[in-house]
């Protein structure tokens, strides 16, 4: 039995947070990167936070960040997971003391396994498009790239251009733990469409029946 996880990405509004969690997100991306278009005030991360129900994680995305910053966004979200998406290492990823996910940027010379090896103590790896900058770029990558599930040595969370035209496809060819969108459930820049997010969870759970019809009741 399986269950693709579904992580929703660029939340900047709690009306958003409530529909990714209603279409049934597992997880709530909240940007904490000024340069983002979806960058979340500090100050507002508590809001948006205290919002979710039991059991949907959210996720602090930062890109070499100082300490400072990242330790305040934590006080105002001390449940959250971090996410790193820039040039940190691993010891400056594990110096919080908090489970993170590594971003991964496909460039050609990228190998994911290498990256395991790198990140010892991450608790996945996220597999994402190459950029100009940091961050996602909202672009597909050649998902070939990346290794067989056998070999994986750590949970992958697949993003990079993914939407509900698409999700399917990425979903049966990769068999990830978990899939991330953000401008692909979108209608304008950190303002999500219900629709598009409908369409994308519900596009998930197909997958999940195509590969195994029970795994519509999978933990």
């Amino acid at each position: 039995m399986r269950r693709t996880r579904i992580k929703i990405c660029g939340i900047t509004r709690g009306e958003d947070a409530d529909c990714a969690v209603a279409c049934g997100a597992d997880a709530v991306g909240l940007v904490c990167y000024e340069r983002s278009p979806r960058f979340v005030q500090t100050s507002h991360l508590r809001e948006l936070v205290a919002a979710l129900p039991p059991f949907v994680t959210p996720v602090l995305l930062f890109v070499n960040a100082d300490s400072e910053h990242v330790r305040a966004c934590l006080a105002q979200a001390p449940n959250a997971l971090l996410q790193f998406h820039g040039d940190e290492s691993a010891a400056e990823c594990e110096r919080f003391g908090r489970p993170y996910l590594r971003a991964v940027r496909m460039a050609d010379e990228v190998d994911l396994l290498d990256s395991a090896r790198s990140f010892p103590s991450a608790i996945a790896l996220l597999a994402d498009a190459p950029a100009a900058g940091f961050g996602g770029g909202g672009t597909v990558f050649d998902w070939t790239r990346l290794p067989e599930p056998s070999q994986r040595t750590k949970p992958l969370i697949l993003a990079g251009g993914l939407n509900e035209t698409n999700v399917m496809d990425a979903i049966g060819r990769v068999r990830p733990f978990a899939v991330d969108v953000s401008s692909g459930v979108e209608q304008a820049p950190g303002i999500k469409s219900a629709e598009r997010l409908r369409r994308f969870c519900a596009a998930v759970r197909a997958a999940d029946h195509d590969i195994c019809p029970d795994s519509s009741n999978a933990a």
